[in-house]
């Protein structure tokens, strides 16, 4: 049995044609999959930058944090300090107050001689420490944030 010529060229162009549409169809494939490896390459470098300066944010964030918690403690260690010796006596609370002279008696009798210094009742002395204390925290808090405002939250790039 013989082919034909025009048999032999049509199964050879239908051939090629076939050859060539698969050939087509890889290369679209191959192609597709190169841009959704470049389109998750560049999500991950964008998820690589966000993760870095989301760290670097932290990072700040706990510094300063840490730096805030350390001057109150220590601001209250020494409020506690001046807490331990006015209980003690090792030292008093001296309130800054003035005191008009004693208007001289009629009778003649001599005028009472100034006492020592204005100092708070022990009764309120609870409630000045309390103040102290309450001072401190809130200069703390608020000194922290504004740090927080000015160091972290101002560098972070705009939402579109």
């Amino acid at each position: 049995m013989t082919i034909s010529p025009l048999r032999l060229f049509l199964i050879l162009v239908l051939t090629g044609l076939l050859a060539w549409c698969a050939f087509d169809w890889v290369a679209d494939q191959r192609d597709d999959a190169r841009r959704e490896r470049d389109s998750a390459q560049s999500e991950v470098s964008g998820l690589r930058e966000a993760a870095r300066i989301s760290g670097e944010q932290l990072a700040d964030r706990d510094r300063l944090d840490q730096k805030n918690t350390e001057e109150l403690n220590l601001a209250n260690a020494q409020i506690e300090a001046l807490r331990r010796d006015v209980d003690d006596g090792r030292k008093r609370l001296p309130v800054r107050a003035t005191c008009k002279p004693a208007v001289p008696s009629t009778t003649g009798a001599a005028g009472v001689a100034d006492a020592g210094t204005a100092e708070l009742a022990a009764d309120a002395r609870s409630d000045y420490f309390t103040l102290v204390g309450q001072l401190a925290l809130s200069k703390q808090m608020i000194l922290g944030l504004q740090d927080y405002t000015r160091q972290v939250c101002l560098r972070m790039p705009a939402n579109p």
